[in-house]
This record gives structure tokens, C-alpha cells and sequence, in this order.
């Protein structure tokens, strides 16, 4: 997010009325928080997901609840809500038909060959992490998102997640445990 935008957003964010305008405002919307939602999906949502239909999922989705947004909190803050929702449920529409699937096709077409940029050290690194990130259990990856890549707040987490403040610490601590262990043992490869 350039400098600019990210004052703007600051700005909107601490303007109740503004966020307010800014929330009827879909392309206003759209151009102050894409560059978050679009990261936090991309983490969030695990390796295979389309985020680019995601985030525009999630926008329309933001679009049609913006009567619900009452100024509590910051746009991005509800914005990040409204993703976090939208991904967990997919997460969990992929999983139910993954497993439907496996239960009519007992035997699959093998993996495809990684690509050479998929070799790249820098690429492998970032697949280990996400990796080993869609290893934890949904409630401690949130939370490790949320406060190590979106370096967000623990009341901002708390908010987003609808769970007490004491919790997000507690959760990320115990995420952090459980990911530097798997990192430790080799993770996966």
C-alpha cells in the first residue's frame, strides 16, 4: 500500500462518518482496501486458492452487508471480518467437496511435476511456510496471520474474530509454539 493510500485509509478509518461514506463508496472501497484483503486471503486462504475471485467475492459481499457497518470499528477492520468469514467458509466448502470427490474417484491422477520457478529457493520458502501455515488449526493460523503478516493489533484480531483480547494472545502464542516446532522438525517439503 503506497504511503499515500495508507494515510487515506488512516484518515477514513478515524472518521466514523467518513468510513461511513467510504463503505457506501464500493469503488472508494475497493481502492483503500484491496491491497490488505488481497494479502490477507492470499495467506489465509492456502495454496490453490483463487484469490483474485476471493477478493472480488468478498467486496461484493461487503458491498451487500455495508448497512450492517455501524462504525464500531475501522473499514478495514470489518472489511478483514467479512474476508476471514468468506475464506473459513470456503476453506471448508473445498474440504467437504475434496472429500466427496475421493469417495467416487478412489484413485486419482498423480501430482504434476513442480515447475523450475517453483524450484527457486525464495519460492520453496514461501511454499514450506504456507505449508506449514495450512498445517495449523484454523483458529491459531487466523491469529498468526492477522498479527505477524497484517501486523494488525490484538483488539483489531479480537475484533475481526469476535473473541475476547486474552484469547488472541493466547492463540498466538500457542500458533507461534506450534509453527516453530513443525519449522524445527523440517515442516513439510
Amino acid at each position: 500500500m503506497s504511503r499515500r493510500s495508507a494515510t487515506l485509509t488512516d484518515e477514513l478509518d478515524a472518521c466514523p462518518a467518513a468510513a461511513a461514506a467510504q463503505v457506501d463508496d464500493l469503488e472508494a472501497l475497493y481502492r483503500a482496501h484491496v491491497e490488505a484483503v488481497t494479502r490477507f486471503v492470499a495467506r489465509l486462504g492456502g495454496a490453490g486458492a483463487d484469490v483474485e475471485d476471493l477478493v472480488h467475492e468478498i467486496f461484493l459481499r461487503a458491498d451487500a452487508d455495508r448497512a450492517r457497518f455501524r462504525g464500531a470499528s475501522s473499514v478495514r477492520t470489518w472489511l478483514l471480518g467479512i474476508a476471514h468469514n468468506f475464506v473459513r467458509a470456503r476453506r471448508r466448502q473445498d474440504a467437504l467437496r475434496r472429500f466427496l470427490l475421493l469417495a467416487r474417484q478412489p484413485e486419482l491422477d498423480p501430482p504434476s511435476a513442480p515447475t523450475p520457478i517453483e524450484l527457486l529457493e525464495g519460492q520453496e520458502a514461501l511454499a514450506r511456510a504456507q505449508a506449514l501455515l495450512d498445517r495449523l488449526p484454523e483458529r491459531y493460523r487466523s491469529v498468526l496471520i492477522l498479527h505477524e503478516l497484517e501486523e494488525l493489533s490484538g483488539p483489531e484480531i479480537a475484533e475481526i474474530l469476535g473473541i475476547a483480547p486474552a484469547t488472541v494472545w493466547v492463540r498466538l502464542h500457542r500458533a507461534r509454539e506450534r509453527f516453530r516446532r513443525e519449522l524445527e522438525r523440517g515442516g513439510p517439503r
